[in-house]
Order: structure tokens, then sequence, then C-alpha cells
């Protein structure tokens, strides 16, 4: 209920300052695991994110972020778990993963922090799809959150990282390239646009 409430206020405020366009919505499966992967440019790309779809969308916050008695038990009600700073412990991907094959959807910036925007990209992505069996939706967030002006958020067609399922190092890296090569792409084309 939290999070529904939490959606449409995000809907109105994403709609009213930022003149959001929601692209490709039909690409993201209605059932099953997902994974939504994409670009990281602000502290308002995680709820940019889930706010044009009707599924819940989970998502990984520092565990600092728990501690503070409001925003915690908030933050708790619409889908975030804790994860540590400097890296992720197992009991967090155990917990995505877990999320995962209970068909739900979990969103991710592959490219870890939002100062490595354009950067090669981190393997967990890849590494809890790969591990779940989600599907990989490639989403590109398009503006700069300019008051007034245009946000676009691209929702792409789910890849298919069948090859790289040995899951070596090796493979996870191709994944995470082929996701971060999808994200920039469709970056690109709805820049233009």
């Amino acid at each position: 209920m939290l999070y529904r409430i939490g959606r449409a206020l995000f809907r109105c405020f994403f709609t009213l300052f930022f003149r959001l366009r929601a692209i490709g919505m039909e690409n993201v499966p209605k059932h099953g695991a997902v994974v939504l992967c994409g670009n990281h440019t602000s502290l308002l790309d995680p709820p940019l994110l889930g706010t044009p779809l009707k599924r819940m969308v989970h998502f990984m916050a520092k565990a600092e972020l728990f501690d503070i008695p409001v925003l915690g038990a908030v933050i708790s009600k619409v889908g975030a778990f804790p994860v540590k700073r400097g890296g992720v412990s197992r009991d967090s991907i155990r917990l995505a993963v877990q999320l995962l094959r209970d068909g739900n959807m979990l969103g991710v910036f592959p490219e870890g922090s939002r100062n490595n925007a354009g950067g090669m990209g981190k393997k967990g992505a890849a590494s809890l799809a790969l591990k779940s069996g989600a599907a990989v939706v490639p989403v590109a967030i398009v503006g700069t959150y300019s008051l007034f002006r245009r946000m676009t958020i691209v929702y792409g067609k789910p890849l298919d990282l069948s090859a790289y399922a040995g899951a070596s190092s090796e493979d996870l890296e191709l994944a995470t390239e082929a996701i971060m090569k999808e994200i920039r792409r469709l970056h690109s084309t709805y820049s233009k646009a």
C-alpha cells in the first residue's frame, strides 16, 4: 500500500516538475523475475526507475540509511534492503537472488555509483541475473533533472544473456559489457529524440 502511494506521488512529482515521458514499458515482463539495469546520474534515479511501472521494484540501499529512524522504516516498507559500504555482503546477494527466484523485480545500476557514469560497469547485475534466471531489461534515463525540462526513461527489450551462462569472471565481464552497451545505445538514441 505504501509503495503504491509513494509511486503515485512520485509520478505526479516527475510529471509536473520534469515532464516525465516513459517509453517501452511494454518491454518489462508483467510477471516473473526481472533485473532492471539503468544508468545512474542522480539520487532521483531509483524512484524514477520504478515510477512508470505497475510492479514493485526492490533496491539495495546503503545500510546507514536504515539507521535513520523514520527513513529506515519507510524504505524497508517500499522494498529496499541494506547493503554495506565497500562491497556487497553475502547476505545482500542471497536476499537479492531469493527476491528474484520468488519472481520479483530488482532495480540495479551496473555503473555502481553516480560518479562512475559512463564507466565500464560492475558485474553484480549480470551475476544476479545469471544466478536467478531473471530477465534483464536495460533502462536509459535521459535528461538532467532540470526543473520543467523533459526527462525520459526508456525501457529496452530484455537481453538474452544465455551465451554468458558459464558465469566465469570473463563471462560476467562480457555480460556486463553487453548490458552497458545496450543502455548506452538507448541513451544515445533517445538523447537525440
